[in-house]
């Protein structure tokens, strides 16, 4: 089976974010990690060169592979913010179509910045992902 390219890391959060050329989108990484902390409980990590992960799961597909995953995260990328915090659930359908200002891709929802979505709706987003992750998988 190959090796998962993407694996928690010791890099320094603070020190990525830094890196981010846009303030914007440093102060919203900055807010993101309070919020993720809190619903997760857990401390923010780095989870490949660019994802900043809450907490850790184990998966193993039906396919045979397996690997550690963030229960949360996010990527402050230069187009937009990255947010992995789905878990592609039917029931959060009605959660996401209440977020705001956001497009979806195949694993995550793209956000501008978060003044864009509302938080309360994110917040309830994210717990109801912590949750369902929980009861699949077994938190590492």
């Amino acid at each position: 089976m190959a090796k998962n390219k993407t694996e928690f890391t010791s890099e320094d959060v603070s020190a990525f974010i830094e890196k981010v050329e846009s303030e914007q989108k440093r102060q919203d990484s900055y807010e993101l990690i309070k919020l993720m902390e809190h619903v997760s409980q857990e401390k923010a990590t780095m989870f490949g060169p660019s994802i900043i992960g809450f907490g850790k799961y184990h998966y193993k597909y039906a396919s045979g592979h397996e690997g550690e995953a963030p229960l949360l995260g996010f990527s402050p990328r230069k187009a937009a913010i990255s947010l992995y915090v789905n878990f592609g659930d039917e029931q959060q359908e009605d959660l996401i179509s209440k977020l705001g200002k956001y497009t979806m891709g195949k694993a995550c929802i793209y956000v501008k910045k978060l003044s864009d979505i509302n938080i309360d709706v994110l917040t309830s987003l994210m717990e109801q992902t912590v949750k369902l992750i929980s009861e699949k998988y077994k938190r590492t």
